[in-house]
């Protein structure tokens, strides 16, 4: 995977974030990555050997007209950039899950996927007020702005301060 544009204010990777730097409504773009056909074939041989994703002649024969990647590698390579440009290791403390992951349009060999997310609410703790719950929308794009995946995700994130935001 070859990331693109991965030095963008929020996003940047030494950047220490906590819980209060999560504001409800913003968006920010956490950076792209190359699709590297190469790399999207051998992950579907070890993990999701499906035709469509390992086979060009059988692919081409079928409904997306050639090897498509499998959903959970474009899922992976969303998942460098969330991590890494949008989660803090100061902070960032687990997930209890994820809701509404869809696969919307076909990702191929030579695609550019930008990682956005669009941050929907966060509220702090009642019952363990040194932490808040972030929970984001997560949209992958291909470069033709075409939204390919999307999930809806919630993570536990430290507070700077023990004290609520004003």
């Amino acid at each position: 995977m070859k990331e693109l544009d991965n030095e963008l204010p929020f996003t940047h990777v030494h950047r220490d974030r906590y819980f209060e730097d999560y504001i409800a409504g913003e968006q920010h773009i956490l950076g792209s990555a190359e699709v590297e056909e190469d790399a999207m074939v051998e992950y579907a041989k070890a993990y999701d050997p499906q035709d469509i994703h390992i086979d060009q002649e059988k692919a081409e024969a079928g409904v997306f007209g050639g090897v498509i990647a499998s959903g959970w590698y474009t899922g992976a390579l969303m998942m460098k950039l969330y991590a890494k440009h949008y989660l803090s290791n100061v902070s960032s403390l687990s997930s209890p899950g994820l809701t509404d992951l869809k696969w919307l349009a076909p990702v191929r060999g030579g695609d550019s996927l930008t990682t956005r997310v669009n941050i929907l609410e966060t509220r702090r703790s009642e019952s363990k007020p040194d932490r808040g719950i972030v929970r984001t929308l997560i949209e992958v794009l291909n470069q033709d702005d075409t939204v390919v995946m999307t999930i809806d995700a919630v993570n536990l994130i430290a507070c700077r301060s023990p004290e609520p935001r004003q």
